[in-house]
């Protein structure tokens, strides 16, 4: 497609002109729209964009590259990119996101999970391979369940208790919990914290992805975050640890002796949520970079 031509442009011309959008030219010229609009990976959204409308995956538009789309295709190409000229993410577009080898459902109401907070599951895995025969692990700010179903999945002789505080992002995850046949291991309630739990209730670990924006940032953030995703989980205050103080406090009430606590923070949080985690009596404190080398996640052990 020409550059000053848009999708539904052309599309109104297909009798002339259908026969020129093979897949790889529409992609280039999705690409190059969402490139000159400042959106980032545009090529990937381009792709991903067009193997929902066509029902395929991304290897089939390499090997189809000199397809013809159909009018159509086109049309329904076209309402994709619109929605992402808007900035809306494309996991929001798609409804799906990939995690952890898992593909959960996603939209407005949850965080998209990224590949970063993967690092997470990781930590959590390997600070409790002494225990990888049973355990009971309680997922704080659970949002879609990314983090509590990737743990689940890995442990499947584990308990693992996910809470959230939005009721949405609850019926999401729990949707996600029964997607990935984790229902007899993982089951999600609606709280603030661990309010919604017995008071009794003690975990050998207690994982979280909180809200680590500082609130003055959030402005800053990308259109597609910015816009669409809930504040309830990017805010984290004026210095964007009140709600990791918070987890910490929990974990420190909640753990047994010599639980784990994994935290994911923001990227030049780690040295400050590592002195919440001494202060809080915890040891062996470490931190985790994430797959683009930021600390991306503390831990501790609860004192016993």
């Amino acid at each position: 497609m020409p550059e000053s031509e848009a999708p539904e442009r052309a599309s109104d011309q297909s009798e002339q002109r259908d026969d020129e959008w093979t897949i790889a030219r529409v992609v280039a010229w999705a690409t190059d729209d969402f490139r000159r609009r400042g959106l980032d990976s545009p090529r990937l959204d381009a792709e991903l964009l067009l193997s929902r409308v066509l029902g395929v995956d991304r290897l089939r538009l390499l090997l189809d590259a000199g397809r013809t789309l159909t009018k159509p295709e086109l049309l329904a190409y076209r309402e994709l990119i619109v929605r992402r000229r808007r900035a809306e993410p494309v996991a929001y577009i798609l409804g799906v996101r990939e995690f952890h080898g898992h593909s959960l459902r996603v939209g407005p109401g949850v965080l998209v999970p990224r590949p970063d907070t993967e690092t997470l599951v990781e930590v959590a895995l390997d600070r409790t391979r002494f225990a990888h025969l049973y355990g009971e692990a309680l997922d704080l700010c659970t949002g879609s369940g990314c983090v509590a179903i990737a743990f689940a999945k890995k442990r499947p002789t584990w308990r693992v208790t996910a809470v959230d505080v939005s009721g949405e992002a609850v019926a999401v995850a729990r949707e996600n919990v029964e997607r990935a046949g984790a229902t007899f291991t993982a089951h999600v309630l609606e709280g603030d914290m661990d309010t919604s739990l017995p008071g009794g209730a003690r975990f050998d670990l207690v994982t979280a992805n909180p809200p680590y924006i500082p609130t003055a940032d959030l402005a800053t953030l990308p259109a597609d975050v910015r816009e669409h995703e809930p504040r309830l989980a990017l805010d984290g205050g004026s210095d964007g640890l009140e709600i990791v103080r918070r987890v910490v406090e929990v974990a420190r009430q909640r753990l047994r002796p010599c639980g784990v606590l994994a935290v994911e923070v923001g990227h030049d949080q780690a040295a400050r949520a590592s002195a919440l985690l001494d202060r809080a009596g915890f040891s062996s404190v470490e931190r985790r970079k994430d797959y683009g080398g930021i600390e991306r996640v503390v831990s501790g052990v609860r004192g016993g």
